[in-house]
């Protein structure tokens, strides 16, 4: 299963108390999402790519503050603009929101993103870069789901919850992209301390 609750619980306990002793902005920002959760810092992107009108896969900082302010981050406006500045490498007045995602992250070690990515892998059945209900199938047994077993949902219903847990809560498509596993899984990484035990995990987890 992805990260436990419990695992959440710990990180978001843990990225508030963190909170109050930094002052990296950067940090604070990193900190911020994940007392929401694994799911923290990839909801954040989502909100960013919905705003992403033209596609350009930019911001200027207008449309971050109101991304920021969309997703509930209560910022001030000097915050905000030194953030800005951070990733605004070349002082043109846009960031690159891959970019600033990736910095948002919390740093993962080569290990922990290799595995990751197996677990895409295994689950991304069509190799489309996207996994959907019909990658779950066969890979992802539903009947062992107690709301399945006591007849409240059907398979799809269970799919469709497990897909959630990756997804932003505020833009659901039942879709997950390889970015949106990572950030997840980035989150779900910054509770756990050793590489070998977050391997463990993942492995049991996907039965890698």
């Amino acid at each position: 299963m992805p990260g436990t609750a419990r695992h959440d619980r710990e990180m978001a306990i843990q990225a508030k108390r963190n909170l109050s002793k930094t002052t990296d902005p950067v940090e604070r920002l990193r900190l911020r999402c994940l007392a929401r959760g694994s799911a923290g810092i990839k909801g954040l992107g989502r909100v960013f790519r919905i705003m992403d009108d033209d596609n350009s896969r930019t911001l200027d900082f207008k449309e971050f503050v109101k991304g920021l302010n969309d997703y509930a981050m209560m910022i001030d406006k000097e915050e905000a603009q030194e953030i800005f500045r951070i990733f605004d490498k070349d002082g043109n007045g846009t960031i690159d929101f891959d970019e600033f995602l990736v910095t948002l992250r919390p740093p993962m070690s080569n290990a922990r993103k290799e595995i990751i990515m197996q677990a895409f892998r295994k689950l991304d059945k069509t190799g489309d870069g996207v996994i959907t209900i019909e990658d779950l199938q066969g890979v992802y047994n539903a009947k062992h789901h107690p709301k399945y077993q006591n007849g409240d949902w059907t398979e799809d219903q269970v799919f469709r919850a497990f897909l959630d847990n990756f997804d932003s809560p505020y833009d659901k498509d039942g879709k997950v992209t390889m970015e949106e596993f990572m950030n997840y899984y980035a989150g779900v990484s910054a509770s756990i301390d050793t590489d070998v035990y977050f391997i463990i995990m993942m492995k049991n987890a996907w039965k890698l």
